[in-house]
């Protein structure tokens, strides 16, 4: 099966709404609750949202299409950093946020993961940012482990609010080409 990356279309988003229920859950703490992860699936990930996310200038949403079916996506947010703990880490500006990158549990070790991070980050160079930022969970070793393997490095800790639940992210930076 071969696939594409390509920019969102607005008819993908209740396709990456349903690719979102399967994939954030992965990237949440094994403390986590199943309905702190419903709230924030329905809170920001929903097809509503995906809408929002998909008509928002500032913003740019890749997929990666596996012949009609939706297997992975990043998310770009391309203005400054509104939480004060990222604003004060960051080195790189302007910084475009990665604030999301996920990929179907089925295409994991097949390489998606690392076609769909080089398009994000060309992405992100051609929308002007001088470097990229994300958060990660810091219990998330294996996404952790493939941020640095892609040029990432830590640069500081932020929170993260999951339902009812308040987690620990690292904050990790790199430079653009």
């Amino acid at each position: 099966m071969g696939h594409t990356i390509r920019r969102a279309r607005a008819d993908d988003a209740g396709a990456l709404a349903a690719l979102a229920a399967v994939t954030f859950p992965l990237a949440c703490p094994p403390s986590s609750s199943p309905e702190d992860i419903a709230a924030h699936l329905a809170g920001t990930l929903s097809e509503t949202h995906f809408g929002q996310y998909l008509a928002d200038p500032d913003t740019i949403v890749l997929v990666l299409d596996s012949d009609g079916t939706l297997n992975g996506y990043s998310l770009l947010v391309n203005r400054p950093a509104a939480d004060p703990d990222v604003a004060a880490a960051l080195t790189l500006l302007p910084c475009v946020e990665l604030s999301k990158c996920y990929v179907h549990p089925q295409h994991h070790g097949l390489g998606a993961a690392a076609e769909l991070m080089q398009a994000s980050l060309l992405a992100a160079t051609e929308a002007g940012g001088a470097g990229i930022w994300l958060g990660v969970n810091s219990q998330n070793a294996r996404a952790v482990r493939f941020y640095e393997k892609s040029g990432f490095r830590k640069v500081g800790t932020k929170t993260f609010r999951l339902g009812t639940a308040v987690e620990h992210d690292f904050v990790m930076e790199r430079s653009l080409p």
